[in-house]
C-alpha cells in the first residue's frame, strides 16, 4: 500500500526484455535503504526489488503490468517517481493507494496558471472505471484531486513544489500515464454496473 506522496525520483538506467518480462534499472538516492523484495512505486507501479547493487537496483515487471501500465514506454534515462510502502502508524497525507495500475492515460491539455499547472488527461471510459469531482486520483503515482471530471477526463492542478519533484515538469501533450481510480470511485462504479 501507498499513499501517492512522492519520495524521490529515480533514473532509468537500464532495460533489458527477458522473454514476455523486463527488467528495470534505476539508479536513486534511496537504493542504499532498499532491500530484495521491497515493494516500490514506480510511476505508481508496485514493483518487486529483485538486485541491488551501488546506487542502482533492479525491478521486474510481468507481462500484464507491461500491457497494462506504460511501463513499456519507458526508456534509458527517463525520471520515475518513486515511494515506499507506507508503515503502519504513519500519517496518511495522500490517499489509499494501491500499487495496482487501472489503466493509461493520455495528456491532453497542460496550462500554466499563475505559478501552478493545471493538466488536462483523457482516458478509455469503456474499461468501467470513472472520477468523481473533487475525488482522489493517482497519476504516475502521485495522489491528486480531481477537477473537472467528464465521461472520459479530467483535470488536475499541480502545485510549483509536486512540479519540481515529480515528474510532471516532464509532461509534454501526447505523455502516456499511468491511472490509478481512487478505491471509493472503483466501488461506485461496479455497483453502478451490477444496478444498471
Amino acid at each position: 500500500m501507498f499513499t501517492g506522496i512522492i519520495e524521490t525520483l529515480g533514473r532509468i538506467h537500464e532495460i533489458q526484455k527477458d522473454k514476455n518480462n523486463l527488467h528495470v534499472t534505476v539508479d536513486s538516492s534511496i537504493t542504499n535503504e532498499l532491500k530484495i523484495d521491497q515493494s516500490v512505486s514506480h510511476n505508481g507501479i508496485c514493483l518487486t526489488v529483485v538486485a541491488i547493487k551501488d546506487s542502482f537496483y533492479t525491478v521486474t515487471a510481468i507481462e500484464e503490468t507491461i500491457l497494462k501500465t506504460n511501463i513499456g514506454d519507458w526508456n534509458v534515462g527517463d525520471i520515475v517517481n518513486l515511494e515506499r510502502g507506507m508503515k503502519l502508524g504513519d500519517r496518511l497525507d495522500g490517499h489509499i493507494v494501491q500499487g495496482h495500475v487501472d489503466q493509461t492515460g493520455t495528456c491532453i491539455k497542460i496550462e500554466e496558471a499563475n505559478g501552478s499547472w493545471n493538466y488536462t488527461f483523457e482516458y478509455d471510459s469503456n474499461l468501467s472505471n470513472i472520477t468523481i469531482e473533487k475525488g482522489s486520483i493517482t497519476v504516475n503515482g502521485v495522489s491528486l484531486t480531481v477537477v473537472n471530471s467528464k465521461t472520459n477526463e479530467f483535470s488536475v492542478s499541480i502545485i510549483p513544489y509536486t512540479f519540481e519533484n515529480t515528474n510532471f515538469k516532464d509532461f509534454k501533450v501526447g505523455t502516456k500515464i499511468n491511472l490509478e481510480f481512487d478505491v471509493v470511485g472503483k466501488y461506485i462504479s461496479r455497483l453502478y454496473a451490477i444496478n444498471k
